[in-house]
């Protein structure tokens, strides 16, 4: 097994710091800035683990590949994202299939699309205090959010929950 002191010892050698992240990919954290930076490195990385999105260069938390791949795997790395993708409709919707929570990390603009929104609260329906004002109050987005979690219930204006749709699911 491959140490974290053996790593440091070669951060700048692709070919061991290869072997080691077939080892264990969170071992990327201890490669040079260089291999961090290095696409194939990391997507070698994110393939065996997700969550090393983390250690990417900043350069490659803007590219879209690394990020979707990172984020099919694991939705939550979406954080770790450039802010120009945590706008990009694509990765997001990857990333509420995964983990509603992903919603958090989303671009104004996509809390206030339908699809969107409705893929996170499917999945964690308290997540909805995050969509926008206008489909805080759709009923679909409520419907399916409390359908998932009734305790999404506390997020939806009091005034959506006398609707009778929404009435009868909390009664449920």
């Amino acid at each position: 097994m491959i140490s974290k002191e053996e790593v440091i010892e070669n951060s700048d050698n692709r070919e061991f710091v290869l072997k080691a992240i077939q080892e264990d990919a969170t071992l990327i954290e201890f490669a040079s800035d260089e291999l961090r930076d290095d696409k194939e490195i990391i997507l070698e990385a994110i393939k065996r683990n997700g969550e090393v999105l983390e250690f990417a260069s900043d350069r490659l938390k803007g590219d879209k590949d690394v990020v979707l791949t990172a984020v099919k795997e694991v939705g939550w790395v979406v954080c770790y994202a450039s802010d120009e993708l945590k706008a990009d409709k694509e990765v997001i919707l990857e990333g509420c299939k995964k983990d509603g929570q992903v919603l958090y990390y989303a671009s104004k603009e996509l809390r206030d699309d339908k699809e969107v929104v409705l893929e996170a609260v499917k999945n964690k329906g308290i997540i909805i205090k995050y969509a926008s004002k206008r489909l805080i109050e759709d009923n679909d987005i409520i419907m399916a959010a409390l359908k998932q979690n009734k305790k999404a219930s506390i997020f939806i204006p009091i005034e959506c929950r006398e609707r009778e749709e929404i009435k009868q699911i909390l009664e449920e």
